[in-house]
């Protein structure tokens, strides 16, 4: 029907303006919330495991280069005479680069920390320790290297110290493997998060939808509108949650600082090292946020056909 009057031209540029989902609506910016908490929680535990790895990888290589001599003191015995033989043992064997043997107040101090200070240990069997440490990638004869050592103190006993490096291993395989259980547990939690936010959306949206399958839009047009906005509350969530992540592990070494000297502080810095991440730490950090996004998109894709099939 024609009302005599000229029908009004769109521009081209004008049409799609709006969005079929607002862009500034409360559960978008709730989504967003969600999405960077979990992003943040998620590059903590990441981050954790590695500094977690690298310092037990540092444990580990200092404990393999080293074997420690234990000459105990026995009525009838020289001990110092004893230490020294036992030293000039390990020290002829090959692949031994160097040799140092604790003096008596060395010794001393080292029992310190269990004894305390100003203690006479003059009466105490406190034994001797000899540390010998190895080229890397040597591998020693321990039988002929004991073999020699008892012959040279007979009181002596050589460790190498692979109750603790097995030990090291097993905490390192448990800190990953409790850091892999809560990325599970993030990753499920965004899930469901992006799912219902999804279902809320296309509740708040059913006479847009009904509107856009009555002048003949698909399913796939549908869903890619709504696929962009949730991707987009995604990537900004990502962003978000791990570039916080990532300024607290950049300025972590200085708030450690504060702590340093202290019981709290030593002990954190011999289990994490100086609490800063290498590099490659901080790209699997921002390969992590997008991963969460894709995700975000993916749950996103799941439950808007699902949910565009109940309204069909």
């Amino acid at each position: 029907m024609d009302l005599g009057h000229d029908r009004p031209q769109v521009r081209a540029q004008a049409r799609n303006v709006s969005p079929i989902v607002p862009r500034g609506q409360v559960a978008g910016r709730a989504l967003v919330a969600v999405v960077a908490i979990m992003t943040f929680l998620a590059s903590l535990t990441t981050g954790a495991v590695l500094l977690v790895s690298a310092s037990a990888s540092e444990w580990q290589s200092d404990v393999a280069s080293e074997i420690t001599i234990q000459i105990r003191p026995v009525a009838g015995r020289d001990l110092d005479r004893d230490s020294a033989a036992a030293t000039e043992a390990v020290r002829a064997q090959p692949g031994i680069i160097e040799t140092r043997m604790y003096t008596k107040q060395e010794s001393a101090s080292l029992l310190e920390p269990w004894l305390g200070s100003g203690l006479s240990l003059d009466e105490l069997p406190v034994p001797r320790v000899v540390v010998a440490r190895m080229q890397p990638g040597t591998t020693l004869d321990l039988a002929q290297l004991r073999a020699r050592v008892v012959q040279a103190a007979p009181t002596a006993s050589v460790d190498d110290h692979r109750a603790w490096i097995e030990r090291m291993r097993a905490m390192t395989g448990a800190t990953v493997l409790a850091g892999i259980g809560i990325l599970a547990l993030v990753v499920i939690a965004t899930i469901i998060s992006v799912s219902f936010a999804t279902r809320g959306a296309m509740a708040a949206n059913r006479p847009i939808v009904e509107v856009l399958h009555f002048v003949g839009a698909g399913d796939r047009y549908i869903a890619n509108r709504f696929l962009r906005h949730f991707l987009r509350l995604g990537l900004q969530g990502g962003l978000i949650g791990g570039g916080i992540a990532m300024l607290a592990f950049g300025f972590s070494e200085s708030i450690a600082g504060w702590f340093a000297g202290t019981a709290v502080g030593d002990q954190f810095v011999a289990l994490l090292g100086t609490f800063s991440l290498r590099p490659s730490g901080y790209l699997v950090l921002a390969a992590q946020a997008v991963a969460i996004a894709a995700i975000t998109a993916w749950a996103s894709r799941r439950t808007l056909f699902k949910t565009l099939s109940d309204i069909d």
